[in-house]
């Protein structure tokens, strides 16, 4: 028996990996790092892969389908994020005696949950307009250039948004000139990841393509 994937699996295959990264990113993206000696959240591994995914989509499909996939990865976040907040909620049974870590892992605040879902959404449509811009300004061609583009400033909105609204003046230290001062390095690591993914994205769209 001959195993193919057909296009529309394919297609179910790149929303996939998309709701997991977007989800494992806010999950495990509380780990501190280093890289290069830049302190950054080991979710600088995830992130990028939304902007892969999303570039892959929107060269072979259009922006319309693309705007599925980030109302997809919104719904996954929030309940991702509505179920961890009952989880950690709820009464530990008697035996068991790990709550407290639990807790402590799985507790991100308010603040932090509204910096990430306002960040994600805003990024990712900017990617989408911005991808499409510079589409239409290359006739079609140049797939590296509005690649590296649309991520490049999107990844840099995505960083300045969850930063300031997640840790502004949330201690005396953190004013303005200090976040950006954590902003640039961390997206200078993300530039780098741009350009690295893009044999990835020119991959993707032979592969979704069938050619």
């Amino acid at each position: 028996m001959k195993f193919s994937i057909d296009e529309g699996q394919k297609v179910n295959i790149l929303l996939g990996l998309f709701v997991s990264a977007i989800v494992a990113a806010n999950l495990l993206g509380t780990k501190i790092t280093t890289i290069f000696g830049i302190s950054a959240s080991v979710g600088i591994f995830m992130f990028p892969v939304t902007f892969l995914i999303t570039d892959i989509i929107e060269e072979v499909y259009g922006k319309k389908k693309v705007v599925g996939f980030i109302y997809s990865g919104f719904a996954a976040l929030i309940m991702v994020m509505a179920f961890t907040a009952l989880s950690v909620y709820l009464p530990p049974a008697s035996r068991y005696g790990l709550n407290a870590e639990y807790a402590k892992i799985f507790s991100p605040s308010l603040r932090i949950m509204i910096a990430s879902v306002t960040a994600f959404i805003i990024a990712q449509y900017h990617d989408i307009l911005a991808f499409n811009f510079w589409k239409k300004k290359t006739h079609g061609r140049f797939l590296w250039l509005r690649n590296n583009a649309s991520t490049i400033v999107s990844q840099f909105i995505d960083t300045t948004i969850f930063m300031f609204i997640a840790f502004y003046m949330v201690t005396p230290k953190f004013t303005a000139d200090f976040i950006f001062a954590l902003i640039i390095p961390y997206w200078l690591l993300k530039v780098v990841a741009s350009f690295i993914d893009t044999p990835f994205v020119y991959a993707g769209v032979r592969w979704l393509k069938g050619k």
